[in-house]
């Protein structure tokens, strides 16, 4: 496989759907509308201290930096299918370690937060925890370095495939 500096971000097909809607409507009627705002605060006066004027450009700014983001995320983002159980830690699994400095666990999904749609926190396969349990199978005790140079070590106790 050659080399590709391209992040591949993994995503069901249900959560490809809802953001590929969600660019659509923003990159059709969500523009249409943002000019229109723009256009009715531009009539009130003078720009200068027209503060629904400033508003609803800024409001356009994040609007264009959301577009730039869906468009980049669906550009190199892999639809696949539910990964079966066989305990194996893939994309798409929803994930329990045991944290043994915190002698405590937590749940996450190993993919995209907008597979989660904001109901579970999610950590890339590419990330430091991510990486360090891709491919391992439950019960599998594994370290990975944290951003601060120390290393963490956890235990996968439980490694389901997501279901929404």
């Amino acid at each position: 496989m050659p080399y590709s500096s391209k992040t591949v971000t993994w995503l069901t097909q249900e959560a490809y759907d809802r953001l590929k809607a969600e660019l659509e409507q923003l990159t059709g009627s969500g523009r249409a509308e943002m000019a229109e705002r723009i256009a009715a605060a531009r009539e009130e006066g003078d720009l200068k201290e027209n503060g629904a004027y400033h508003a609803a450009k800024e409001e356009q700014g994040k609007q264009e930096a959301r577009i730039r983001q869906l468009e980049q995320l669906l550009e190199n983002a892999q639809v696949g299918e539910a990964p079966v159980d066989a305990g194996i830690v893939a994309p798409g699994m929803v994930v329990t370690v045991r944290l043994f400095d915190e002698d405590e666990s937590m749940t996450f999904l190993l993919g995209s937060r907008e597979d989660t749609d904001g109901h579970l926190e999610a950590y890339s396969p590419q990330s430091p925890l991510g990486s360090a349990v891709h491919d391992r199978k439950v019960g599998d005790t594994v370290s990975y370095e944290l951003p601060n140079g120390h290393r963490a070590q956890v235990e996968i106790l439980d490694a389901k495939p997501y279901t929404g």
